[in-house]
């Protein structure tokens, strides 16, 4: 890999998402907790996740991974309050696309994952990246499974 390409990897602007990743704190009595890893380069993140009326009412997590997962973690917790499981699996697929197939950038409020752009050729990192929105989905799974018990 070439500087440039890490410095084009590495743009201020990731760096800037990943210094300031809201909603880190555990959330109390959370409805699920979903922990996941990235085999190729141990990233981990937990999220706690909480729901009403179908929409996330609580979040929280723990992040523990590369610059380009916790700017992606930090896209997440900027606009996960509020969003069905409809919009995370959207934002998750739409993420997915645009990371392995050069889909668009996902619809809004997720638009800032345009800045994950440059790591499409990365393909090592894209798991990393992938963990904020994997998690939250599958705890959203696990929160509807505990309601239809």
């Amino acid at each position: 890999m070439a500087e440039t390409d890490l410095i084009k990897l590495y743009s201020g602007r990731i760096l800037e998402l990943a210094a300031d990743i809201p909603l880190t704190d555990s959330i109390d009595a959370p409805q699920a907790s979903v922990k996941k890893r990235s085999p190729l380069c141990g990233s981990t993140i937990t999220v706690d996740v909480s729901m009403a009326d179908g929409r996330i009412s609580a979040f929280g997590q723990d992040v523990k991974a590369c610059a380009l997962g916790q700017a992606s973690a930090s896209v997440l917790a900027s606009n996960v309050i509020g969003r069905s499981k409809a919009e995370i699996i959207a934002a998750r697929d739409q993420l997915k696309e645009m990371m392995k197939n050069d889909g668009p950038v996902p619809s809004a409020p997720f638009g800032e994952y345009e800045v994950l752009i440059p790591a499409r050729d990365f393909k090592n990192r894209h798991a990393s990246i992938m963990l904020a929105l994997d998690a939250t989905a599958e705890a959203i799974e696990l929160i509807e499974k505990e309601d239809c018990t």
